[in-house]
């Protein structure tokens, strides 16, 4: 019996270039570590950052609420923190090449947690417009529905341009409205729900796509 030709040409993981690093870079597909069915995983360097940030969370909380008006100095600070240290864990998965499914699990959790607990304290101090963060709400609550519906039926949504690039603006929104700074948070917001907006249509498409694929046919 004859053997199939075996590729002597091992698999090669991209070169780590800066623009790599720093996450500009998204080519390729995802991390193998990091699909269904791989272990957690959950004791590494990145995760350690990604646990730092959900234990910020309930601090930035407790100092916005128990601030008079919802802009002390030290919540905002606290909130961008949380923000910017998403790059961190990014960076450090890629440089030590340690990805993990918990962390794929983790990352965003943290980031809608983040982003629901400034939505909060905005809301109750009226630091930004609340129709828009009504908005951005009704959006939140609509993904949540969307993906368990795409997790009972075995479609993995994975996350698109708009939805990547929405995030920054939003979360710069809130930290403005945290800051006072209401007009620029309200220019940011109406960026950040756009795009929103636009990844949550392409989300959709994506799951009503693959819903008719899976349909038996007649």
């Amino acid at each position: 019996m004859g053997h199939a030709p075996v590729d002597p040409t091992p698999a090669t993981k991209p070169r780590l270039t800066f623009r790599r690093l720093v996450g500009l870079d998204r080519s390729g597909p995802p991390p193998p570590q990091t699909q269904p069915g791989e272990p957690l995983r959950v004791w590494t360097i990145p995760n350690a950052i990604g646990f730092v940030r959900l234990g910020l969370i309930p601090v930035f909380l407790v100092l916005a609420y128990t601030s008079d008006n919802g802009t002390d100095a030290l919540p905002a600070i606290i909130y961008a923190f949380i923000a910017w240290s998403d790059y961190a864990d990014g960076i450090a998965a890629r440089v030590t090449g340690q990805y993990s499914r918990f962390g794929a699990l983790l990352d965003p959790v943290v980031d809608r947690l983040l982003v629901i607990s400034g939505v909060a304290v905005c809301w109750s101090f009226e630091l930004l417009p609340r129709w828009l963060l009504a908005i951005m709400i009704a959006r939140e609550v609509f993904m949540l529905l969307a993906g368990q519906l795409a997790l009972r039926r075995g479609i993995t949504l994975q996350i698109n341009w708009a939805g990547r690039w929405g995030v920054w603006p939003t979360m710069s929104a809130i930290f403005f409205g945290l800051c006072g700074l209401e007009t620029l948070g309200t220019i940011l917001l109406v960026a950040g729900v756009t795009l929103s907006i636009i990844a949550t249509v392409q989300y959709g498409q994506r799951i009503m796509s693959q819903l008719g694929e899976t349909e038996p046919s007649t």
